[in-house]
């Protein structure tokens, strides 16, 4: 069990020494051997903070151990209109989370400040001069009273960089033995390694729903998923029954032939027993599986072959397809 530091509420805000020859290499990096930082909050402040931190992108593959860790270690900073949260060329000291406030970002070019963007009560910033080791691009000041979450540079980069860290090399060699894959450059599958998140489903959860619009790529990272189908009993009948058509495992992949064609869910698919897929959404699939579009487009006749001998029919899959 790891030791737990209670951090001192002085001198949170004092900028560091100049930290960039500081290299962090994850795979060498022994965090167990490391202190937890925690600082205390009161429940209405977690509350807050939970709801601050819920969009942010960088957490959304951290494990909920990970997120907790997370939220100990951040402290809360008001900020005031004209104040200067980050500089322009300095050492990263902490990575930023806007509870409220709105700030400008000005960046200095060929001698001259322009301003190039802005925050509004949302958002976050500070993560590339930690991540990277390099000082910070811009300039970051408020423009009303506002509220910022910070998370201090060793917790970020020993849960955030080397959990991302993780996961990349994970879901690499995971990505490279996927056929649907093999048509893509490696520079075309970093980038979608970047854009899928892990999500786990319990036994008999519902993963898609047929007749539900689509919005999301499912690759099965572990366990399995089994897709059915609703037909009537009889043409007659109005009563529909639940018909397995297909039973999908590691490295397979469902749910792209609605987004292929743009239509509605055509079947369901269920967690059997534990399972964990890697979820794409519908923008992201456009932008990067545009080369697999051949091999999508193929699977909807193999779709169509099942159906066939199934049902003796195959007129679902023409109108609708998974």
């Amino acid at each position: 069990m790891r030791n737990t530091l209670t951090a001192p509420i002085i001198n949170r805000f004092i900028r560091r020494a100049s930290v960039c020859a500081e290299a962090f290499n994850p795979d060498e990096d022994d965090e167990d051997k490391e202190p937890l930082v925690t600082r205390p909050k009161t429940d209405e402040q977690r509350q807050r903070l939970q709801e601050a931190c819920r969009d942010i992108l960088l957490f959304k593959n951290l494990e909920p151990e990970e997120m907790s860790q997370v939220l100990d270690a951040m402290f809360e900073k008001f900020c005031t209109i004209g104040e200067h949260i980050i500089d322009q060329d300095d050492d990263g000291d902490n990575f930023y989370v806007i509870e409220r406030g709105t700030f400008d970002i000005f960046m200095r070019v060929d001698g001259t400040e322009k301003m190039v963007g802005c925050y509004d009560n949302k958002g976050s910033f500070g993560e590339l001069a930690l991540m990277y080791n390099t000082p910070r691009a811009a300039t970051i000041t408020a423009t009303s009273p506002g509220a910022l979450w910070c998370l201090d540079r060793l917790t970020f980069r020993r849960i955030i960089v080397k959990n991302n860290a993780k996961k990349r090399r994970l879901y690499e060699a995971f990505i490279e033995t996927l056929p649907l894959l093999t048509s893509l450059e490696l520079s075309e599958r970093m980038k979608v390694v970047d854009v899928l998140s892990s999500k786990a489903y319990s036994d008999g959860q519902q993963i898609i729903a047929q007749g539900d619009l689509a919005d999301c790529f499912y690759i099965v990272e572990s366990g399995q998923v089994r897709i059915t189908m609703k037909r009537s009993r009889t043409k007659k009948d109005q009563e529909e029954e639940e018909v397995d058509i297909a039973t999908c495992s590691r490295g397979q992949h469902f749910g792209e032939l609605a987004l292929v064609t743009n239509k509605s869910r055509a079947a369901s698919a269920y967690a059997v027993g534990s399972v964990k897929c890697l979820v794409m959404d519908v923008q992201a699939f456009e932008r990067l599986l545009g080369p697999c579009m051949d091999i999508m487009k193929r699977n909807i006749a193999n779709y169509e072959e099942q159906l066939v001998a199934l049902f003796g029919s195959g007129t679902d899959i023409e109108e609708q397809n998974a």
